[in-house]
């Protein structure tokens, strides 16, 4: 779309209360978004039998110079949008009640069209269990499926875990976010959101770069996070949070949840076992509990079951961490830094590409072991 197209349609989703229902119901009586943008008030307002703010022209002029100013942060970071109306929105989220209209992404937005689309999601105090699955589970999902995506929030704990695996895994991964492209957050993870975009994934929020970040907007993402899958998998939870909010909605979608169980006494199972309890979800040990369900082939890229592979490809520098690690689990970065002579910032370049190899796993408070 053209630069004035764009800062319109922009400006037109930006409105407050805009959503699916209400922007189809204008744009069945206003011919365009530039026109609803740029009508005087009063005929706006006749022309909709609509009242309030929405219709005010001081309102609406003040969303289009928001428009222009998002669009100049757009073309220097190179962040693009995707409307409900183009071919290249993504077609599970357009199938969504409560879809936004209008998506901000940086990276392949291409990548959410995948054959096979799944959701990972789960509590931010991942344990070594749940993220040793998220690595069992993507090291199996390359291997037997072909054209597959794999989608969550960027979070600490179960969301960075599944990144991370399926950036090992060469698979493309959506990291959706609740707020604007201009933040990472958490800025710890930096370096994997710069990574999902170099292999093929991409990074997507219907929040524009100058929105405040808003607690709320969290919880309102996981429709987004829950849309664009076929799937939803809820690896670790409480009874309460996030993931649980996901798996409600992406129910309400009509969509297969699947939870990991859990020993019952462990309070980051007992969501996923209250979700199979319920009957919400059902029991997933491993990809093909998935497939099955799913009726997906277990075929690779080239139309041929596809041979996992047992070990990565480390450095001897990196075999040395893999080797001190094996001998003394949990342990701190600047232990490891320390017992190993390896300055810092080499050494947290190594940490980062062992757990992209699915060799080792975060720790709370910056420890390390291996998976």
């Amino acid at each position: 779309m053209d630069g004035d197209e764009l800062k319109y349609k922009i400006a037109f989703a930006s409105a407050r209360g805009m959503g699916r229902e209400l922007a189809e119901k204008i744009l069945d009586i206003i011919p365009s978004e530039a026109d609803f943008m740029t009508m005087p008030g009063r005929q706006l307002s006749d022309t909709l039998n609509m009242r309030g703010k929405i219709v005010r022209q001081e309102y609406r002029q003040s969303l289009i110079e928001m428009a222009e100013r998002e669009i100049s942060f757009m073309e220097a970071n190179d962040v693009h949008a995707t409307y409900f109306t183009d071919s290249d929105f993504p077609r599970r989220l357009q199938s969504a009640p409560d879809s936004p209209i209008i998506l901000y992404y940086k990276g392949d937005i291409g990548c959410l069209g995948a054959e096979k689309a799944i959701s990972i999601v789960g509590t931010r105090h991942a344990t070594p269990y749940g993220q040793h699955f998220c690595t069992a589970l993507l090291e199996q999902a390359s291997a037997s499926l072909a054209d597959l995506v794999t989608i969550s929030g960027l979070a600490y704990g179960i969301d960075i875990a599944a990144h991370r695996a399926s950036i090992a895994q060469d698979v493309p991964t959506a990291a959706v976010f609740a707020h604007g492209l201009n933040t990472i957050y958490p800025s710890q993870h930096s370096n994997v959101a710069n990574e999902i975009v170099r292999r093929g994934g991409v990074l997507v929020s219907d929040y524009n770069s100058q929105m405040p970040i808003v607690k709320g907007n969290f919880l309102a993402r996981n429709r987004i996070v829950a849309a664009l899958s076929d799937c939803t998998v809820v690896v670790e939870s409480a009874e309460h949070g996030g993931a649980m909010v996901t798996a409600n909605i992406a129910s309400s979608y009509n969509r297969d949840v699947f939870a990991l169980p859990g020993r019952i006494s462990d309070p980051y199972s007992a969501g996923c076992n209250k979700l199979i309890r319920d009957c919400t979800a059902s029991l997933i040990t491993g990809i093909d509990d998935l497939t099955k369900s799913m009726r997906w082939d277990m075929i690779g890229a080239n139309g041929t079951p596809r041979q996992m592979s047992l070990f990565a490809d480390i450095t001897p520098q990196e075999k040395t961490i893999t080797d001190y690690l094996r001998d003394n689990p949990e342990s701190h970065v600047n232990t490891l830094s320390c017992a190993l002579e390896i300055p810092m910032p080499q050494l947290l370049d190594m940490l980062i590409d062992l757990e992209f190899k699915g060799v080792i796993l975060t720790m709370p408070g910056n420890k390390y072991s291996l998976a």
